[in-house]
């Protein structure tokens, strides 16, 4: 039985894994750099620890120091959530080592799922199909024969990591070398890697992820798919459950992928199994080992609360639901507000935050993790909030979010809420037509902003006035 938690993560997913922890009757604890002290989630907890001098980014790095706060203070568990070391199977494995339940797949299962090329081997083995390609190799000859093959564009991509880092879009076989050169190269500077892999660049995909969670009774369910199109850079912007071109029966092949892969690397706990969904077929991506930022979507939806099975899944008990049970009810989107610019190219606004009014109402939900006067630190990354809404069906739950997006007031720091309302007007949006390259193909988002944000003045500077004393 797990009574005390640690959390080795700050900010919005911080408060979220201790609102779970809370209902379940679980003490939670906090770490936290210096740059953190004043952050609701240390205020949060029922113990708070400091791990590191502000502005120290590599606090939340520092396994050590964490697992020696989880010792010291008698915590059973850690939850790392995302980002950080959620995904570090050399922190997995130090708290294995020290007797420390690490809410999570176990360090084999990192490092199989953390290496991509290992995964679509894997996938491979199960049956599943993968995006056409080449796995790990550093033989240019070789990379430009599998190039040829699968036919150009292609995408390098490196073996570690994530967020789009290293990757380069190859649209002919004059740019392989140069490209290959410097992924390999962004690669090792990242991940201490510079290995990378091949595959088939698919011209308008869709980004299709299905949540899973496994326990260690053998029961392995999925919770339908979410649509993560919407992205720019790689990083997502908007999500939303379900997808609105995936079909009840592609929905149920998609799950039962998910969950043959999960099955067959020994999964433990909640993970996302990625897909790229193109031309009515879908191929395996890879394995997301840890609770996404969208999960939220997801919970919206089917009622099931992801991190409170986390926490049942480590004290060893089996789900508090069978796949039969799982259904879908209504659709949700989340859109992640972040303090930056997007008509200044999406410069980071970090600063004292005057105003803060988050919205409400029926079908609104907020995780965040700042207050009127919190400081928005330029250490680590800007986002403000997860902002989501609910509707019986996609049509409403735009309508809803528009009107929440509407009430959300953000004094002191420039934000994307005004790209999110353009987002949400455009045409091809609304109609569900979307794509990874949705962003870099919308020319006229830019226009639309400057247009929304003159139509919207009046009626924001009235709700600012609330701020005024």
């Amino acid at each position: 039985m797990i009574n005390k938690v640690l959390v080795a993560n700050r900010g919005e997913i911080a408060i979220r894994i201790m609102r779970a922890c809370r209902e379940s009757g679980i003490a939670t604890v906090a770490v936290y750099s210096e740059a953190d002290r004043d952050s609701i989630f240390v205020k949060y907890a029922d113990e708070a620890c400091s791990i590191g001098p502000a502005p120290a980014r590599d606090s939340y790095l520092n396994i050590p120091g964490i697992i020696k706060a989880a010792l010291n203070c008698g915590a059973q568990a850690i939850h790392p959530g995302y980002g950080f070391l959620a995904e570090n199977s050399d922190f997995a494995r130090a708290c294995e080592e020290a007797g420390i339940i690490f809410i999570g797949p176990s360090s084999r299962v990192l490092e199989l799922v953390g290496c991509k090329t290992a995964a679509r081997t894997t996938a491979q083995e199960a049956g599943i199909e993968i995006v056409p390609g080449i796995n790990e190799c550093t033989e240019p000859d070789i990379i430009e024969q599998e190039a040829e093959k699968i036919g150009y564009p292609v995408i390098i991509k490196p073996c570690d990591g994530g967020g789009g880092i290293g990757m380069q879009v190859v649209k002919s076989r004059s740019e392989l070398k140069r490209s290959l050169e410097m992924s390999s190269a962004i690669a090792s500077r990242a991940f201490g890697r510079g290995k990378v892999y091949v595959e088939k660049y698919l011209e308008h995909p869709r980004h299709i992820e299905v949540q899973i969670l496994a326990d260690s009774c053998g029961n392995i369910i999925h919770l339908g798919e979410r649509e993560c199109s919407i992205q720019r850079m790689h990083n997502k912007l908007v999500e939303e459950a379900p997808s609105p071109v995936i079909t009840p029966e592609i929905r149920q092949q998609m799950g039962r992928q998910a969950v043959d892969f999960a099955r067959k690397v020994g999964y433990l706990g909640a993970g996302t199994v990625e897909f790229i969904y193109s031309g009515g077929r879908f191929y395996f991506i890879e394995m997301n080992a840890r609770i996404q930022v969208e999960h939220t979507v997801t919970e919206m939806v089917t009622g099931i609360d992801i991190v409170k099975e986390q926490l049942r899944i480590a004290g060893g008990l089996p789900l508090s639901v069978s796949q039969q049970e799982v259904k879908l009810n209504g659709w949700s989107i989340e859109c992640r507000i972040n303090a930056e610019d997007p008509l200044n190219n999406f410069t980071p606004s970090p600063g004292r935050l005057s105003g803060y009014r988050s919205p409400g109402g029926i079908g609104i939900r907020v995780d965040s993790g700042v207050y009127n006067g919190f400081m928005i630190s330029p250490y680590y990354h800007p986002m403000i909030s997860k902002l989501v809404a609910w509707g019986r069906n996609r049509e409403e739950v735009i309508l809803r979010m528009r009107r929440a997006l509407y009430e959300y007031i953000i004094v002191g720091v420039k934000t994307n809420i005004i790209l999110h309302k353009a987002i949400l007007e455009n045409p091809r949006f609304v109609s569900g037509d979307l794509g990874t390259h949705f962003i870099g193909q919308e020319s006229s988002l830019f226009d639309d902003m400057r247009r929304i944000e003159e139509r919207d003045r009046a009626a924001v500077e009235r709700l600012k006035e609330t701020f005024k004393t």
